[in-house]
């Protein structure tokens, strides 16, 4: 079961914004989602990564379970029509495939704004839940301490995370551009989520001094405003906050939109209002860009901006993939390396039951002097004969021919019907 990993993703890519937001799963539904993957699928690994950009299960099965995952999700989600959607989503069935994608993934390669440090602190979460549920055997175990290592080489070694090139941040070049000709424009920031705080720290070292926040957690709110010197709106009074902004960013969590049109009608905007909706699911109704001098800009339309971070980041890609790479050499040999495991524990195991058969014979005409000196004699023969034998299995693995080794090994010493002592 090592080399089976596989995955299925719906992404940025293929599927617009409308399909996203109706498949994306919040940490209950990612919770849930597992445990029904558990209990349905035949799999040793299971991962489920869920963002504003991206929907996706990582899994090692011997089998291809990509229709069966797309209607489970489809269960979870309550939607009876979810097959409809498969077109949308990718799936990769060849093991070296999605153990690279999910390292380009995990890196922000494959972010829509590249580089996005947000998707680091995502992955881990995944694997956090996929920990939790006990869908982590220890092929996952490894290859995500695998990944946080290269993400680690990836900071210090290149500059692909220098620089804030992430979606709040080129939202915040967004708002320099649509209020460019407004002095000391009025700014309010709904929902506190990871990107609305992100966009308030933005928004700070950008220079915007009128900005005001709302959450429906007012604590979390005073906790922000304090840090970024910014005043608090009760939710309650969000209407009056809207009145007097120029732009209102988004991020709230909510499986409907929030602002909608007769809500936003109401306001009787006399001069152009601008908003940024952030969330997934969509937080602003579509149909509130037909009120007169308004416009509502989504996730999908804050495109890469050419930001001289971004450039950096972009120049530093050759380098992150060089270190990819070698990332996943090294996992691999490690891969390899446990296929020959059992073998090596067996023939160690059918070693040590021949040592301790002989030195039984002869135990009862040794004193405890002679005893110790055999005993060790004998410990350090099996360890010389063993050496290299295991040399030669580990390098045949990394050559991809272990197979008839493990055969031969298995044939000479009988090794299929040996008991594994894992203390040897």
């Amino acid at each position: 079961m090592l080399q089976n990993f596989k995955a299925i993703s719906l992404s940025y890519k293929k599927a617009p914004l409308d399909i996203r937001e109706l498949i994306a799963l919040d940490e209950t539904s990612c919770r849930l989602f597992l445990q029904t993957l558990k209990s349905f699928i035949q799999a040793s690994d299971i991962l489920v990564l869920s963002t504003c950009n991206r929907t996706e299960v990582y899994y090692n099965a011997d089998d291809d379970h990509s229709t069966e995952i797309v209607k489970l999700l489809g269960i979870t989600k309550g939607m009876e029509n979810i097959s409809q959607y498969l077109d949308y989503f990718t799936i990769l069935t060849e093991h070296d495939d999605a153990v690279q994608h999910l390292f380009d993934v995990s890196m922000g390669l494959e972010s829509q704004v590249v580089g996005d440090m947000q998707i680091s602190n995502q992955v881990k979460q995944a694997y956090q839940w996929a920990a939790d549920n006990e869908t982590a055997g220890p092929f996952l175990h490894r290859l995500m301490h695998t990944i946080f290592f290269t993400n680690k080489r990836v900071v210090q070694e290149t500059a692909f995370r220098d620089g804030a090139a992430s979606t709040s941040y080129a939202a915040i070049e967004l708002i320099e551009e649509l209020t460019a000709e407004v002095m000391e424009p009025s700014i309010l920031v709904v929902g506190l989520g990871e990107i609305g705080a992100d966009v308030c720290r933005n928004l700070k070292d950008s220079g915007f001094k009128n900005v005001k926040i709302t959450n429906r957690t007012q604590a979390k709110a005073k906790v922000l405003a304090e840090e970024c010197g910014m005043e608090v709106i009760p939710f309650e009074n969000i209407v009056q906050g809207m009145k007097e902004a120029d732009v209102i960013i988004s991020s709230i969590a909510h499986e409907t939109p929030f602002f909608t049109k007769e809500m936003v009608k109401r306001l009787n905007v006399l001069s152009f209002k601008f908003f940024i909706d952030l969330s997934v699911p969509r937080s602003v109704e579509a149909e509130v860009e037909t009120v007169p001098g308004v416009l509502v800009y989504n996730i999908d339309t804050i495109q890469n901006k050419a930001s001289e971070a971004l450039q950096l980041r972009i120049s530093a890609i050759p380098k992150v993939k060089e270190i990819i790479t070698e990332s996943i050499d090294q996992f691999n040999d490690w891969s390899k390396e446990m296929m020959v495991s059992p073998t090596i524990n067996r023939l160690k195991s059918a070693l040590e039951t021949i040592r301790q058969e002989e030195m039984a014979r002869y135990m009862k005409k040794l004193g405890p002097k002679e005893t110790k000196l055999v005993d060790n004699i004998t410990k350090s023969m099996m360890q010389k004969i063993i050496k290299l034998p295991v040399l030669q299995l580990k390098a045949a693995c990394k050559r991809g021919e272990a197979d008839t080794l493990i055969d031969l090994l298995n044939d000479l010493f009988n090794l299929e019907n040996q008991h594994i002592d894992t203390n040897h």
